[in-house]
């Protein structure tokens, strides 16, 4: 499907992620030390991801239904907007140490994270069914050399110098230049993904597809429960544990603020890096399995933090939450991807995304909470708990899961 541009949409939207995951990483490793530095409130170390994860899970159901109606690129485009907003305005508040303005700032850079993150409904539009795994796989590759750029960025910004709230001015001014470049990127995708999607499903101005299903009767179809809480679970952990993990190696390890971006790294790259082998292998081996691997995968590595306080020995543990979670939830998304039409699958996934992140919130304003009060073991064991908790409901037996397509009056 030459004329579809299929292989140029998925390198422009790879590039994207590539560069979006730069800011993707300053967010997880500097949140709850900005939120602190700025307000001065050591004991809620957890709400400044808190925000960001409640304002990416309240703007991912909203920006998944625009996606449906809109198109895909046109809401990117504006949610790379308010991300550079949102981190100017942290960048503000680091200089008249304003609550008010960090406050604000997170939230809108936590909106636009969840319009970020749906960019793999674009990815999962332009592939058919017994490819959509890898489809997947291969935008979501992009974030591979993100997480080698933002340790050689982020790194030099913070080495040597104190930990203040001023010193965190000029990193965030970075992020804000990194959403407009991403806005950049992504303005050239054509044609819209969307359109990709009903070209692949028949769909023509001479036959066009039927109105979407209801969100509550698309929720009843087999096996989308399973992977909505796949998918749940895995994002909710894995971001709670990645945006605590900044203030566990300076505060409890004893290390240094230009330690936390290798690790960070690294963590990322266990997201990505091997994510065209975690393509592959869900399209053959099936979703089902996958899940249950990722999700076990990330339980090991959660409980390990528990013990393991080296730069070498977190980076090591943090690479296997991301690779778990690499596993599980491009499994899920696939899967839900395959349960959706076109024109449902921006909100179904959109949902997905506003479970997770609201999730995370939770998770991570109690996980600051049990962290400062109770010590790292109790974040590691409570993190594992819960991302093992969805493996019940994966072990019922189910109906086979098929591809839903649009159905023809």
């Amino acid at each position: 499907m030459p004329e579809l541009n299929v292989r140029r949409n998925t390198i422009l939207l790879a590039a994207t992620l590539a560069v979006n995951t730069c800011l993707f990483q300053l967010a997880a490793a500097v949140n709850s030390l900005t939120f602190v530095e700025v307000t001065g409130v050591t004991g809620l170390l957890g709400l400044g991801p808190a925000i960001f994860l409640a304002s990416s899970g309240f703007a991912a159901l909203p920006a998944g239904r625009a996606m449906d109606h809109f198109g895909r690129i046109p809401v990117m485009v504006a949610g790379f907007l308010i991300a550079a907003a949102g981190c100017l305005l942290i960048a503000l508040a680091t200089q008249i140490d304003s609550t008010v303005a960090v406050v604000l700032g997170m939230a809108l850079t936590g909106a636009a994270g969840g319009v970020a993150l749906l960019i793999r409904t674009a990815a999962g539009d332009m592939y058919p069914p017994e490819r959509r795994g890898r489809g997947i796989s291969y935008v979501l590759f992009g974030s591979v050399f993100g997480a080698i750029l933002g340790p050689a960025l982020f790194g030099p910004l913070f080495s040597g110098r104190e930990l203040d709230a001023e010193s965190l001015t000029v990193p965030w001014l970075a992020a804000a230049g990194i959403a407009v470049a991403s806005l950049a990127i992504v303005a050239f995708v054509r044609p819209d993904p969307k359109e990709i999607a009903e070209a692949i499903g028949g769909t023509s101005p001479d036959r066009p597809a039927v109105p979407a299903a209801p969100l509550r009767e698309i929720l009843r179809r087999p096996g989308v429960v399973p992977a909505l809480a796949a998918a749940v679970a895995s994002f909710a952990v894995m971001v709670s544990v990645m945006n605590l993990t900044g203030y566990v190696v300076v505060e409890h390890h004893g290390h240094t603020q230009a330690d936390v971006f290798p690790i960070i790294g690294a963590h990322v790259l266990g997201m990505y890096a091997l994510v065209l082998f975690v393509g592959s292998m869900i399209d053959s081996i099936g979703r089902s399995r996958s899940l249950y691997g990722g999700l076990v995968l990330m339980g090991l590595s959660c409980v390990g933090l528990a013990w393991f306080e080296s730069v070498l020995g977190t980076s090591f543990l943090l690479f296997g939450v991301g690779l778990g979670w690499s596993i599980s939830f491009v499994a899920a998304t696939t899967q839900l991807a395959d349960m959706a039409a076109p024109s449902e699958r921006g909100r179904l996934l959109g949902f997905s995304d506003r479970l997770s992140a609201l999730t995370g919130a939770a998770l991570a304003l109690l996980g600051g909470l049990a962290l400062d009060g109770l010590g790292v073991t109790a974040l590691a064991v409570g993190a594992t708990v819960l991302v093992l908790l969805p493996l019940l409901r994966l072990l019922r037996r189910e109906p086979p899961t098929a591809t839903i397509a649009p159905r023809r009056t």
